[in-house]
């Protein structure tokens, strides 16, 4: 990308127009427009990609989009208001009240495995906060990011928002390198997050990485078991597993392991059939890279469901293993991939010790029926996000603030979170000058010091 591109994008945020309420109305409409446009064209790119699911690309890229800019729209005005807060009595009298104003010039890298989400949804954001803004596509899947390019192409003007593609290896780099933006969002990997904190530290720009870790999903001896087992298989094998809050590994106590390993069964062939490979429903490794990262994984453990692989094609049954050894790699990596470690336990205190060997897992997922045990497993389990009795639903609630903890990321967004996140939050105090009491000036006497003992 040129200087005089990201010049020009400085320009005109310091110009002003995108600080108005107008304008950025208008250009989440024009997005919204140019989404639904292309709307097929997506549906295609991202099953040319990755074999997506039309049903799953619509849900969990497409209409999450669509969500977040109708949210924005309906509730820009109130977002963007001046807050009024309370004024200590040593300050008075004033008026003091908190405005929400844009960063600047911000950069938005995605990923791959939600190519439109997790580059749009922080957009939705990053516009609705007032900023000028770079965008970062995946090149492992470049038939979608050629149709994003083409709608941002079509909807925005080319000095608000601008695309960049290429190796995110070499273009990243050289954008933070030959300029300072004013935020930096990254999704991806702990591995290249650490980069991006590296590239940003030498002109201190601040940095919001959503990242991952390896997800647990805990099944209680008292829980409903097809449940269990239904949403857990759901969450693993959506999106062929390539889902950053997807259930990693489970735990299942010892008394309800053997049912739940048949309900599991039972519910994978109902949702892709005796041949995972020949269903619809039922995406692909992104790249031959990743197949080879994730078939390792299949000889790590006794094969009860699955196991299947086809390198040309880029599959890998939908799988389950136990008998897995916690030190071996498919223990202490993140999968990212349809194989399911399911190991057992019989105390409660083995689960923590089991999941302290990889602390702070994006979400926490806990199957129980009992109360008290879902309250001491979420009290004990640190994590980014958490889903009781379900597994992903809380990504999908634009109320709640999305985001990691340590290693899985930093910051939070979605909604009026995404909003915050653009935005500087300005302390502003408005004193009067019809009432001047000095208080704070010298001379200093005992009767302001008890005064402003008492006023602070």
């Amino acid at each position: 990308m040129s200087p005089d591109r990201l010049s020009a994008l400085r320009d005109h945020f310091n110009s002003g127009r995108t600080r108005d309420l107008p304008y950025r109305r208008d250009a989440l409409k024009a997005l919204r427009k140019s989404l639904l446009q292309h709307e097929e064209e997506l549906l295609q790119a991202m099953h040319a990609d990755m074999r997506k699911p039309r049903f799953e690309a619509y849900m969990s890229d497409i209409g999450l989009v669509l969500s977040a800019i109708d949210e924005a729209l309906d509730k820009l005005k109130h977002w963007s208001a001046p807050q009024h807060v309370p004024t200590p009595l040593a300050i008075q009298l004033a008026e003091s009240t908190l405005h929400k104003e844009p960063l600047g010039v911000v950069l938005i890298i995605a990923p791959w495995n939600y190519p439109v989400l997790l580059l749009l949804s922080p957009l939705v954001g990053a516009i609705a906060a007032g900023n000028s803004v770079v965008l970062k596509p995946s090149e492992e899947v470049p038939a979608t990011s050629a149709v994003i390019e083409r709608i941002i192409q079509e909807a925005l003007a080319p000095e608000h928002v601008h695309v960049v593609q290429g190796p995110g290896g070499e273009v990243v780099p050289a954008l933070m390198n030959g300029f300072r933006f004013d935020h930096v969002f990254f999704t991806g990997s702990p591995r290249v997050g650490r980069i991006i904190l590296s590239l940003a530290a030498p002109q201190l720009v601040p940095v919001t990485l959503e990242l991952g870790g390896k997800s647990p999903a805990i099944v209680d001896r008292k829980v409903n078991l097809n449940v269990a087992a239904k949403r857990i298989a759901w969450s693993k094998y959506f999106n062929a597993g390539q889902t950053c809050i997807a259930t990693d590994h489970a735990l299942v106590h010892t008394s309800v392991m053997d049912e739940f390993l048949d309900r599991y069964a039972r519910f994978v062939k109902k949702a892709y059939g005796d041949d995972p490979q020949r269903s619809a429903h039922y995406a692909r490794l992104v790249n031959s890279k990743r197949f080879d990262t994730v078939s390792t994984y299949l000889s790590q453990g006794r094969t009860v469901i699955g196991g299947q692989h086809d390198a040309h094609d880029r599959y890998i049954a939908p799988t389950v293993l136990t008998d897995v050894k916690l030190d071996s790699p498919v223990m202490s990596e993140e999968i990212f991939g349809p194989v399911l470690p399911v190991i057992p336990w019989t105390e409660r205190e083995e689960v923590i010790t089991i999941t302290r060997r990889n602390p702070f897992p994006l979400a926490a997922y806990i199957f129980s029926n009992d109360e008290r045990s879902r309250r001491w497993f979420l009290d004990r389990i640190p994590s980014g996000g958490a889903c009781i009795n379900h597994c992903m639903l809380q990504f999908g609630n634009s109320a709640l603030p999305f985001g990691g903890l340590g290693t899985s990321g930093m910051g939070r967004y979605h909604g009026r979170h995404s909003f915050d996140l653009f935005s500087h939050q300005r302390g502003v105090v408005n004193a009067s000058t019809l009432v001047d009491h000095g208080l704070q000036e010298p001379p200093y006497t005992k009767l302001k010091e008890q005064i402003l003992r008492q006023a602070l």
